[in-house]
């Protein structure tokens, strides 16, 4: 069952921000995740969340997903990412069976 992990980020330090950008895909492949959704223009449909820079990734499941975070490029892309946010709020979740 697929699983995705959900970031809201508010970036303070663009230049500095551009380092792990460069670093997390490379965690985010090496542990089978995907892109969905990087950045780009949303609306808030409902409700008071006012995200800022929204990222979502996909895994083949939770555990792939807890493998990357876990894994030692993304504590490298953590690291080189410390001071360059005001916020880096994540989340994973579980997905839905495939129909």
């Amino acid at each position: 069952m697929p699983a995705y992990v959900i970031a809201d980020i508010k970036v303070t330090d663009p230049e500095k921000y551009k380092q792990y950008m460069a670093l997390s895909p490379t965690a985010i492949e090496a542990a089978g995740g995907r892109f969905l959704v990087r950045g780009g223009q949303h609306e808030v449909f409902e409700g008071n969340w006012q995200p800022n820079r929204m990222v979502m990734v996909e895994f083949p499941d939770l555990a792939a997903a807890r493998a990357f975070y876990d894994s030692a490029r993304y504590r490298e892309a953590r690291a080189r990412r410390a001071g360059a946010t005001e916020f880096f709020n994540m989340v994973v979740v579980q997905g839905v069976e495939p129909a």
